[in-house]
């Protein structure tokens, strides 16, 4: 596996404020006209067992008149709040069926304020709970938590659907807490980027994504500064000739794209437009007051409390298993007891605690 490709980097100021909004963005969306969220909006709860789950607070208790001892709470929100992004790969117009191309988790702390993003790998292999009644499933991909749980499938009996399964397989296996989600499949992601005109982007490097013989132009990304529209904008973020680690890394420029994008007057502008537009096109469970207390945080984010984490690089491997659904596939492996490592520094919201800890597991 590549060097270096998964650790995160020291990143500008405005890399990471831009990078803020996309989140709200996601959460303008989701909310759409703001009263009429898409089903399913139940989520997961909290389980009395041994079984780590995903828990789910339905409703926040703000602290409004705090007393002197009392860190002051802003925006009338909880502490914390901990949103599960999901990018499907769902073609068609509905959440039925779709792996989660891609899995964030945003940890937004109303005391600071601050706001830290996780990434994980698709291809961990994973133990995922509650479907040994479903043709003797126990393990997969993580991101077939997501495509087992939604409707086609139907595999979960639990709250929230794909997102809820998916939310529980991060508990179960590395301690992730999840509050709310939002998953955006391929059109609407396709539409909402053609709704703001298109993004303007700058690659390092060139990405071809053509398989052998292809002379498709559409799948060629050479280096430099191109303006890409919706449907080339998901095809860059999707292809992965240099694998799964260097993808994230692409997929945070496009969201920097999107973000300048967002920022310019004409398409703040145009937001309103596309919330109304994108009304039911997500799946979420984000309500009205976590909306409101979001858009009051978003304003008073500083750039140095913005951070933006991968797992380092070196803690990953290639390796295959023989899966009951996919037979003989490639996964990642890790030790997950060194990931939850990270991931308890994160929901602690102390990771990293310099832009050298990138390099280092936090203590124990």
């Amino acid at each position: 596996m590549p060097s270096k490709i998964c650790t995160s980097k020291p990143v500008s100021g405005k890399f990471l404020k831009l990078l803020s909004y996309i989140v709200l963005l996601l959460t303008l969306v989701s909310c759409a006209a703001l009263n009429s969220l898409r089903a399913p909006i139940v989520t997961p709860t909290a389980s009395a067992t041994s079984t780590p789950t995903a828990t789910v607070t339905a409703t926040f208790t703000p602290s409004l008149t705090p007393t002197p001892t009392d860190i002051p709470i802003l925006c009338g929100g909880p502490a914390t709040m901990y949103i599960l992004l999901v990018g499907s790969d769902a073609r068609s117009n509905s959440y039925k069926v779709g792996l989660s191309d891609s899995m964030r988790v945003v940890r937004i702390d109303f005391t600071g304020p601050r706001l830290q993003v996780i990434t994980f790998p698709r291809d961990l292999y994973v133990e995922i709970p509650e479907l040994q009644d479903h043709h003797g499933i126990t393990h997969g991909k993580l991101n077939q938590a997501y495509l087992y749980g939604n409707p086609g499938y139907n595999y979960y009996d639990g709250p929230g659907q794909g997102p809820g399964l998916l939310a529980l397989t991060l508990e179960h296996n590395f301690d992730v807490h999840v509050d709310r989600y939002v998953a955006v499949n391929l059109k609407t992601f396709v539409n909402i980027i053609d709704k703001l005109g298109g993004i303007d982007i700058d690659l390092p490097h060139t990405v071809d994504g053509r398989v052998k013989h292809s002379k498709d132009p559409n799948r060629y990304f050479p280096t430099g500064k191109q303006h890409l529209n919706g449907y080339r904008t998901m095809l860059l973020a999707r292809v992965r000739p240099q694998g799964d680690f260097k993808r994230i890394e692409i997929q945070n420029l496009i969201l920097q794209a999107v973000a300048e994008k967002m920022l310019k007057p004409e398409s703040l502008l145009k937001l309103l437009e596309v919330v109304r537009t994108f009304t039911g096109s997500v799946q979420t469970d984000i309500g009205f007051n976590e909306f409101t207390q979001l858009l009051c945080l978003t304003s008073k984010l500083e750039t140095k409390n913005i951070v933006f984490n991968n797992f380092p690089d070196n803690l990953f491997k290639n390796g295959r298993v023989q899966d009951p659904v996919l037979g003989n596939t490639s996964i990642v492996e890790a030790d997950f007891d060194v990931l939850k490592g990270f991931v308890d520094s994160f929901n602690h919201g102390n990771w990293p605690r310099s832009p050298d800890d990138h390099q280092r597991p936090p203590d124990p």
